[in-house]
């Protein structure tokens, strides 16, 4: 089994979890980076913008977007990789948040450009595990967007209910969304996808997870 690694003087605890200097860099990085891009992604006249091709768009407009797109999808992508790591420490891995900054480029280029595709990066770990044990790592980022896709609700509903618009809606709409669409797409039985590290593990937990997730996913995808 893989030594456990010593804290140095750049590391910060938070919550329980040690967290290095360049580890908090890099969830820091792949937070600003989603929300950059699904800015530019949300806001066609913001992408005219920058091309030199100015538009109607304010200032306040912009702000809005950005702070809705970091408290939805930002959040939604790095707390589902930090659930991974809570539950590898848990199993005594050392484990560690990476941001892939090539991924991140593409995916601001790509909101640029009026296409998405994220992969802000991954929480890597080493020492043995079981299959249940990778299993329950990969099930923990899904259960976790499902679980803030049922905060979110709560506002959705209630909005709904008062006819609310403006920023609170956008909130809790995007929020309700984006955490279902990624808990559906990761459960995906495919590739890396914790869908198919949960499947390898056990087809009934997959199949608890996984059916309510990507019916749920589609749902959010048509309606919402």
């Amino acid at each position: 089994m893989a030594g456990r690694r010593q804290r140095t003087t750049a590391d910060r605890t938070i919550g329980g979890l040690s967290f290095s200097g360049r580890e908090l860099r890099d969830l820091l990085v792949a937070w600003l980076a989603l929300g950059l891009a699904f800015t530019f992604f949300l806001e066609r006249q913001f992408r005219r913008i920058v091309f030199g091709q100015f538009g109607g768009l304010s200032g306040a407009e912009i702000a809005s977007t950005f702070a809705v797109s970091l408290l939805t999808v930002g959040i939604g992508f790095l707390l589902h990789e930090l659930a991974h790591k809570v539950v590898a420490v848990r199993f005594g891995q050392i484990a560690a948040f990476k941001a892939d900054y090539k991924m991140l480029g593409f995916a601001v280029l790509g909101g640029l450009v009026g296409f998405l595709f994220a992969a802000p990066g991954a929480v890597v770990h080493r020492g043995r595990l079981t299959a249940k044990q990778h299993g329950l790592i990969a099930v923990a980022g899904p259960v976790t967007n499902l679980a803030l896709a049922a905060v979110f609700l709560v506002p959705f509903v209630a909005a709904l209910l008062s006819s609310t618009s403006g920023f609170l809606w956008e909130v809790a709409r995007m929020g309700l969304q984006i955490n279902l669409l990624l808990a559906g797409f990761n459960m995906l039985p495919f590739g890396p996808l914790d869908g198919r590290t949960v499947r390898e593990w056990s087809t009934p937990v997959f199949l608890l997870v996984a059916v309510p997730s990507i019916l749920l996913a589609v749902g959010a995808l048509f309606v919402l």
